[in-house]
Order: structure tokens, then sequence, then C-alpha cells
């Protein structure tokens, strides 16, 4: 636990906040235009002695719940909320549920990748963002519903194409939606999720109580397109961490056969692109959010 930081980082945040912001009056007595001392304890319903000594840096380390209190009295950002809580010596607990939105940032990067299949997948392994070269190369029926890759892999839904990394890809995606499970055991779509593929998958039930651990990372497939044929393909992720959500980058070896394969795919994706007269293509199911955020138009949260 880094005391004086945590104590600098709360007294910064709470003279930065006016009272107006959070309710109060403004007064014509206050030394400082932040909030008091008093006044953060009480909307954090923590005691005031208690608040004091962590702004002093000599209070004990603070729970999580004191945290989240702390933090939800200060208003503060959910990157300034992970701060607050590493400097606690804390990990920040996850939200109620899997973030399904995607970042504008992250959106734009998608479509700034010439001849790269990219897309982005939240915790349950939905697909909430895509280019239109992943269109066209993974077959699925981005256009409709809210495409789901654990669906996809384990019950047969939207138009798959081949892998020859199948059978891998089945523990990742069950390592990676017990990982959600214990991070959102409140998540109602994650738990539907779940339900469905026990129901229709005794795969899915016998790879899950296997209890499979893996990390993202860089993998090789062979997928046999319809189009252009067969196509040894790099699959790459980067980490969106503060949705918990996976960037995932599909490209060929430069000069290869598949290389030329996906550029041909590429030229017919701008020409669809072009055609539909969706420029930007990787959000077909998707709709402004709040902030200029795009989110699933399914309905999901």
């Amino acid at each position: 636990m880094a005391r004086q930081e945590l104590a600098r980082f709360l007294r910064r945040s709470r003279e930065r906040l006016r009272p107006q912001e959070v309710g109060l009056p403004p007064g014509t007595s206050r030394r400082v235009p932040g909030l008091r001392r008093e006044e953060v304890a009480e909307l954090a319903h923590i005691s005031v002695d208690y608040y004091t000594r962590l702004e002093q840096a000599r209070g004990p380390r603070p729970s999580d719940r004191v945290l989240d209190a702390v933090g939800h009295a200060l208003r503060l950002t959910p990157a300034e909320r992970s701060h607050l809580f590493r400097l606690a010596g804390s990990t920040p607990p996850p939200g109620p549920g899997a973030v399904c939105r995607v970042r504008p940032h992250v959106a734009a990067m998608l479509h700034r990748l010439p001849e790269t299949a990219a897309i982005v997948t939240d915790a349950t392994y939905g697909i909430v963002a895509w280019n239109p070269l992943a269109r066209l190369l993974l077959g699925e029926d981005f256009g409709g519903g809210a495409p789901n890759l654990a669906r996809r892999r384990f019950l047969g839904a939207g138009r798959a194409v081949h892998s020859s990394s199948a059978e891998q890809f089945g523990h990742i995606v069950v390592a990676r939606l017990r990982r959600a499970a214990d991070r959102y055991p409140h998540d109602a779509r994650l738990a539907a999720l779940l339900a469905e593929l026990r129901a229709g998958s005794e795969e899915f039930r016998h790879i899950w109580e296997a209890r499979p651990v893996h990390a993202p990372g860089h993998r090789t497939k062979t997928i046999d397109h319809p189009v252009a044929g067969p196509l040894r393909l790099a699959c790459d992720v980067l980490l969106v961490p503060e949705d918990d959500q996976e960037v995932v980058l599909i490209t060929a070896d430069p000069g290869s056969p598949s290389a030329r394969g996906l550029r041909a795919l590429h030229r017919r994706a701008t020409r669809t692109a072009g055609d539909d007269g969706d420029g930007d293509g990787g959000g077909g199911a998707c709709v402004p959010g709040v902030g200029g955020v795009r989110r699933p138009a399914s309905g999901a949260r």
C-alpha cells in the first residue's frame, strides 16, 4: 500500500470537486473551492476520523468496499478508480457484467489495418466490432443479431468456415468463459449463454468440467475458405484490460499464397462495403451509443 501517494491522490481528488457537483450548496465560508473532508466521509458513509487518517497517510489499509464508496463519493472516472485501488494495494473489482460496448478509438483502429482481419470480442466471446475483411474471412452472419464465437463453436450458430484449430479453440473459449463467470457472477446475459451452451453441447460440458486454463497470445491455424481456398493464418490478441475485451488480429506471412488470398478478400470486402454504402464496414450490427461509443443493437448491455 502506497500510503503517501494514496493520501495525495485523495486530497487532490477532493479539492478539485465542487460542492454543486455532488448536490451540495456552494456556501460562502469555504477556504478552498473543493469539498471538505467531512463531506466526502458523509457521501462515502464512513467516519470523518477514518477518512482523515487516510488523507494523512496514517490509516489502515482500506477494504474494497471503502475504496469503492470513496471512489463514488469523489466521482472518480474508471481509470481514476483503478488507480485508487492500486495505490491501496488492491485489485479493482470488475463491474456487474461483461462490457459489450466498444471504445471509439478501438473501433477506429480496426479500419486502419490493411489486409488484416480484425474483430473485438467481449468477455462472453460476443463479437462487438469487426472490419469488412473479418466479415468475409470468418463466414459469420455479422449482419444479424449479436454474433458470438462460443455459440458458433459449440452450437454451430452462424456460417462458420472449417478451421484446423477448432479443438484448441474450444478449450480457449471455455477457459475465457470460466474467467468471465468468476468475474461477473451476477451477469444475467452471461448466465443465459452458459445455460444455453450446457444444454446444447455435450462437448462444452465435458471441457467445462476439465477446467482448462489459457492465456491469450499468438497461435496459427489453417482455414478452408470457400472463396480464397486454404489459408494459413496467424492470430494475435491485444488486450483492452479496462473493458475485459480482446482485439484479435488475423494476418498471413508476407508474400505467401495466404497473404495473396487475404489481399483478394480485402479488395472484395472494400468493393462490398462501397456497394452497400457502409464505408466503415465494422459495425453492421452496431449503432451509436452514449458519448459516441458503439454498442450492439441487439439489446445487449
